[in-house]
């Protein structure tokens, strides 16, 4: 099993892929369903890890939800906020927003997920595996999900006779974001799976350099149970997205390639591997 560089995504998908498989994998599209629609092309599926939402875009403010309904200039503001790590203040600051503008917040929220839903699972090809991403409102996706997509949280699936194992959603942080979960529940899932060729998460193992964000300058979350799992069941790739401009973007723990694909909604490159 081996991956393919981004560079060479796009070339070779003739006869001299016969009798071999190719997977595409994306993760944090945030919203670029443009990119999204051809990130099957030359593949035999499509893994996406999560985080098909755009709430609130950090390189871009004036982009996602969080400005359509509060404007640009108050994206500044809860952005400087959070990145301070003042994570009490940005719940005061976005709590009087919220009471200025008049409406229920989550019906709000809902309407304006459900049209990036819509737009974004049409645009998966078929076949897809997906899971949640911690931004994700799981709740929502049995309305879009299509008869080509498969949805996985805590289960394995085989492709191209290799198992893949997903486990969805976040751990909890002061951010509270849509889907996220205590560790124990967060554990069990990753016991759920067992032994894999390929472990798929959102989220990344709990290791420094895979969790620092370059950009956000802070530290997301990771799971010490899925280090455990890949220490403990050594799958050949660890495959996660979460942190957008990661401090590394892979390493290797044993036997085991981690990497992160959580580039999409900036790039709009899947990561390839082929075997």
């Amino acid at each position: 099993m081996a991956a393919t560089p981004v560079s060479e995504q796009r070339a070779g998908v003739g006869t001299e892929r016969r009798g071999r498989t190719r997977v595409h994998v994306v993760s944090d599209v945030h919203g670029n369903a443009r990119d999204l629609a051809r990130a099957g092309e030359g593949a035999d599926a499509l893994v996406c890890l999560g985080d098909l939402v755009l709430f609130l875009d950090y390189a871009d403010h004036s982009r996602g939800i969080f400005p359509e309904l509060f404007g640009t200039e108050n994206a500044d503001r809860i952005v400087e906020l959070r990145t301070a790590r003042r994570f009490a203040e940005a719940r005061e600051f976005g709590a009087r927003l919220w009471a200025e503008l008049g409406t229920d917040r989550q019906s709000a929220i809902e309407e304006a997920v459900r049209r990036q839903y819509s737009e974004l699972f049409a645009a998966f090809p078929d076949p897809t595996y997906a899971t949640y991403g911690n931004v994700d409102i799981p709740a929502l996706w049995p309305e879009f999900a299509g008869g080509g997509t498969r949805v996985l949280d805590g289960e394995r699936v085989e492709i191209g006779g290799r198992v893949f194992g997903f486990v969805g959603g976040g751990l909890r942080t002061p951010m509270r974001t849509p889907y996220e979960i205590g560790d124990e529940e967060y554990a069990a899932k990753i016991e759920a799976v067992g032994e894999v060729d390929v472990l798929c998460t959102h989220i990344p193992p709990d290791v420094p350099e895979l969790l620092y964000d370059t950009v956000a300058r802070r530290f997301e979350r990771g799971s010490r149970a899925l280090l455990d799992a890949i220490r403990r069941t050594r799958p050949r790739y660890s495959l996660f997205g979460h942190v957008h401009q990661p401090l590394a973007q892979r390493m290797r723990i044993g036997v085991t390639e981690c990497v992160n694909v959580g580039h999409f909604a900036g790039s709009g490159r899947p990561w390839a591997l082929e075997w």
